[in-house]
This record gives C-alpha cells, structure tokens and sequence, in this order.
C-alpha cells in the first residue's frame, strides 16, 4: 500500500474536538477501503487541514472522506519518506 496526504480547505476555526470527531468518524470506516489514516493536522486560522494515511489508492481515500461527510480538496501520492 501506498502513503497520502490528504488536504482540505475552508476549515477556518475548526477545534480540536471537531479534528478528533472528523478523523474518528473516518476510523470507523476506514477498513471498508482498505485505507489506515494515521495522523491528522489542522491549522484553524487557515483553515486547512492535513491527513496522512495508507491505502490502495487516492480515490480509495477520497472515499472515506466523502462518506464520513468531508471530502479533500487534494490527495496526494507520497512515494518517498525519511
């Protein structure tokens, strides 16, 4: 399985109850597409949030986030790691 980082925008003032309420509602599903979100960023004065996870494929990821009722903006493929 492959790495992504998944990006959403237009999440100005979110909380952090409301990142950990937002990934968990993705956790409880995740299994379904095969994916494993790992960690969960968030910046509230920008409003983007960030997602790392594993998975068989983007579209797989975007999936998940549809579902759990917040889609990404972008979802990128991160081929390399230190």
């Amino acid at each position: 399985m492959a790495k992504f980082m998944d990006v959403h925008h237009g999440m100005q003032g979110i909380t952090a109850e409301q990142l950990h309420q937002a990934h968990d509602a993705d956790l409880a599903i995740q299994s379904e597409e095969n994916v494993v979100f790992e960690q969960a960023w968030a910046d509230p004065e920008s409003g983007i949030v960030y997602c790392l996870s594993e998975a068989p494929s983007a579209e797989a990821v975007q999936r998940i986030h549809e579902r759990a009722g917040h889609p990404a903006d972008e979802v990128h493929p991160v081929p390399l790691t230190v």
